[in-house]
């Protein structure tokens, strides 16, 4: 079958092609940004992709035309499929039909830690000699890439809830059909399609319709809103992580923490990842991985092993004795937890300097700036681009007083940190986006002397 992807470009669509590829499609697609990394890998499998929504790319008669929830009406490409009356379907409907169709699907959802929960699952497995096929919104560094399709009956899955396509408003992992799922926790995001939290538990609870009685889900006991979202019907059986739950952790120290079951101790992971959140991340993989037949002793021996997520925490280089890093935050509660993670870690002598473009649909709404300045306070120094926001966003850090400062222009965010930064400091850049590559001109500039 040919196919052709509408927003191929992005994570989720990327790792579709990537897929449907592997399975023996032939895979075509065209996206408006088209630029690397995400064309230079799709381009090695294999897979054309085309500049724009031109309509002529109706020329290329694919069997299929695969929608991702970029396109909207207008799109002239879209416009035309529809005149003509061609097949399509949405990315999220594709995969439960073509991929997902009998697996064992384990899906993580939640608001924060998606990603970093399905990689350590898919690891886990793989680790237990389980070989599982995956799609991770991100690149876990043990495989290095985020999506494999698989023989295994096993796929592991980052199961998000923003809309699925123009035409189909429910939330993507509606369509997955998981037997396991983590429900890592529940918050207000995606301003641009969701009105309230509530909004949100509902797409929640239409998930845990999906489950069978034979599933497990997997959820954080600490979370009001999805104990709201579990008490609207439950089918399946519940398993809770975090304190007091059935699946708890020791303190968290420099090389790791003990993992509990009922009290009872089952084992330590070692390992260097820092904050509070990665430890529940960790329950919550080590639970699911158990349904899947993986004992407990093994994935926690698999976890000393596990290397982390691109994007999380990633060093991306040390100049004149400044440690730069990479994160993908770009949630309050994100923002929070991995500068607090990273002040944990380096303790309260080394300064701390926090880097944040808002650039997700929510945060450029200003729907969550009351929240940033208590988010930021564990920072020494706060830089904020501000370029493309309609929201006063020094007046929102205002609280922070001296220790923040605005900029409109990228090479003048540069040299502002690379004037501040000095030997000791640790410089955390926090965007999902690419945020103009500032990570690489600010260690060149620092590099300048």
């Amino acid at each position: 079958m040919h196919i052709h992807i509408l927003g191929i470009c992005g994570t989720f669509m990327g790792g579709v092609a990537a897929l449907a590829k592997a399975a023996g499609h032939r895979v075509t697609g065209c996206d408006a940004n088209v630029y690397p990394p995400m064309s230079t890998q799709l381009e090695q499998q294999g897979i054309d992709i085309v500049s724009g929504f031109g309509a002529e790319q109706l020329d290329l008669r694919p069997d299929l035309w695969v929608i991702g929830n970029v396109v909207t009406r207008g799109n002239p490409l879209m416009e035309a499929i529809l005149d003509r009356g061609d097949p399509y379907i949405s990315g999220p409907q594709w995969l439960a039909e073509h991929v997902l169709a009998g697996k064992w699907v384990l899906a993580v959802a939640g608001t924060h830690g998606k990603t970093t929960t399905a990689s350590m699952l898919a690891w886990i497995l793989e680790d237990a000699g389980r070989a599982p096929g995956f799609l991770i919104g991100g690149v876990p560094q043990n495989f290095g890439i985020s999506a494999r399709h698989s023989a295994s009956e096993l796929f592991v899955i980052e199961a998000d809830e923003y809309d699925t396509a123009f035409f189909d408003k429910r939330s993507k992992f509606v369509h997955y059909r998981p037997r396991t799922a983590v429900l890592n926790n529940l918050e207000f995001d995606h301003a641009d399609i969701f009105a309230d939290l509530a909004a949100i538990e509902t797409q929640f609870h239409h998930l845990v319709r999906t489950i069978p009685r034979s599933g497990r889900i997997v959820v954080n006991g600490q979370e009001p809103a999805l104990e709201r979202v579990l008490e609207r019907g439950c089918w399946s059986e519940i398993v809770r992580f975090g304190v007091d739950a059935d699946w708890s952790a020791g303190e968290l120290d420099a090389t790791g923490f003990e993992v509990r079951r009922n009290g009872s101790r089952l084992g330590r992971v070692e390992w260097s990842l820092q904050g509070a959140h990665n430890r529940d991340n960790a329950l919550a993989a080590i639970a699911a991985a158990e349904h899947a037949g993986v004992a407990p002793a093994a994935a926690i021996e698999a976890l000393s092993r596990f290397e982390n997520v691109k994007r999380r925490m990633e060093l991306r280089g040390t100049v004149r004795g400044v440690a730069v890093y990479d994160d993908f935050a770009h949630h309050p509660t994100a923002i929070e937890t991995t500068v607090a993670g990273l002040r944990q870690r380096v303790g309260k002598k080394a300064r701390i300097l926090a880097v944040l473009e808002p650039r997700s649909n929510t945060m450029k709404l200003g729907v969550m700036k009351a929240a940033l300045p208590d988010s930021l306070r564990d920072a020494d120094r706060v830089y904020c681009y501000t370029n493309g926001l309609g929201w006063d966003v020094a007046e929102a850090l205002a609280p922070l007083g001296a220790r923040a400062s605005c900029h409109n222009d990228l090479a003048e965010l540069v040299t502002a940190i690379a004037r501040e930064a000095h030997d000791g400091d640790q410089v955390v850049i926090m965007s999902n986006g690419g945020f103009g590559g500032v990570h690489d001109k600010l260690l060149a500039r620092m590099g300048e002397g």
